[in-house]
């Protein structure tokens, strides 16, 4: 018998001062079998990162073709994908080709050794921008996750805060790629 999803409903409020957005998404997120709590919850911070109504997620990890996170103008045209972890060049390649925007939110102990491997091939691509998530962050978030969660995101200068109902998390991002 096949493992299924589970299925976490977290209530994400974001207040962004940056790009003058606010929104509270009621965001249904399904964590395939093979995914940690960890990336789970770093979808959601991605998903908080990049905030807006057409923002979707992908199939995830049992569809390649789609990225952890996009969206799509009302023709069906890619304005924005998202990716987590560690893509290979010619992923990003093609995501650049087909989308305005791509972003990457590496993570782990390897995120900063697949940037240095990457960095010159990926840094030609005009329209990526990669971050990386400082461990601290990702520990912080996985130690968080629960099947039902209220979150707040507040983004100002640059400084991003979740706030939950045990306490706060100050997110650590490092631009690799602006």
């Amino acid at each position: 018998m096949a493992l299924t999803a589970t299925v976490y409903k977290v209530e994400l409020q974001v207040s962004d001062m940056d790009r003058h957005y606010y929104a509270t998404h009621a965001l249904t997120v399904a964590r395939h079998p093979s995914e940690t709590e960890e990336r789970l919850m770093l979808r959601v911070l991605a998903f908080a990162l990049n905030a807006d109504e057409a923002l979707a997620f992908g199939k995830g990890l049992s569809d390649t073709d789609e990225p952890d996170l996009w969206r799509k103008d009302l023709t069906g045209a890619i304005e924005q994908w998202v990716e987590l972890g560690q893509p290979d060049e010619q992923r990003l390649r093609q995501a650049a080709g087909r989308a305005r925007d791509v972003r990457v939110y590496g993570y782990g102990r390897a995120a900063a050794i697949w940037w240095d491997k990457n960095a010159a091939a990926l840094n030609r691509l005009r329209n990526l921008r990669v971050f990386e998530v400082m461990p601290a962050t990702c520990q912080a978030l996985a130690a968080i996750a629960a099947r039902k969660l209220a979150l707040q995101c507040l983004i100002q200068d640059g400084a991003i805060q979740l706030l939950h109902d045990g306490g706060c998390i100050d997110v650590e991002l490092k631009t690799c790629k602006e």
